[in-house]
């Protein structure tokens, strides 16, 4: 079984996965008062039963990227377990039916999305291409989302994601943080 692990957006999600399927998952508000550790622990009654964990890179504020990137690393670790590393816009835009667009808030009103095309931005809900349907858990006001109940469970467009996520070397890990977003342009 492999843990998936996505504290970058407004809301945090854990899963547990394994040949493709979700197996459990739970999603719940990000902010202070978020536990990744009590998440996990509720989802995995035996550590050692995980192959692998997954991690969500971002892009996402430093914060949240931080914790739950922190805490699957040191399991990882613990566990002497493979880490992978997955795109946080890429996870939301396989949740949905049909091509969509991933986003994700970057502050200050702003958004960064992934579009079915490959195109990547930063930019405000006004700037956001109009050909796809968007999909993402945001703060920011004035983007409009498709149906959360329309949408795969986090831990099932994990689950397909994860069969392809590239391994990523303890020392290697790469966050894209808000600022860093940008640069890939």
């Amino acid at each position: 079984m492999i843990l998936v692990i996505d504290t970058s957006s407004a809301r945090s999600a854990v899963a547990l996965v394994e040949d493709g399927r979700l197996v459990a998952e739970s999603v719940k508000p990000s902010g202070r008062e978020y536990d990744v550790g009590s998440e996990v622990a509720a989802l995995v009654p035996e550590l050692r039963w995980l192959a692998g964990v997954a991690v969500a890179l971002g892009p996402g504020s430093f914060t949240g990227l931080r914790q739950g990137i922190s805490y699957g690393l040191g399991l990882a670790m613990g566990l002497a377990a493979p880490l992978y590393g997955l795109r946080t816009l890429e996870l939301q835009a396989a949740r949905a039916p049909r091509p969509a667009m991933g986003v994700s808030d970057a502050g200050r009103g702003r958004v960064y999305f992934l579009a079915p095309d490959g195109r990547t931005g930063l930019t405000e809900p006004p700037g956001l291409p109009k050909e796809w349907p968007a999909v993402g858990w945001l703060k920011t006001a004035g983007v409009e989302l498709l149906p959360e109940a329309g949408l795969l469970p986090f831990g099932e467009a994990a689950a397909r994601l994860v069969r392809t996520a590239r391994e990523v070397g303890y020392g290697t890990v790469s966050p894209e943080y808000m600022q860093s977003f940008g640069g890939l342009l």
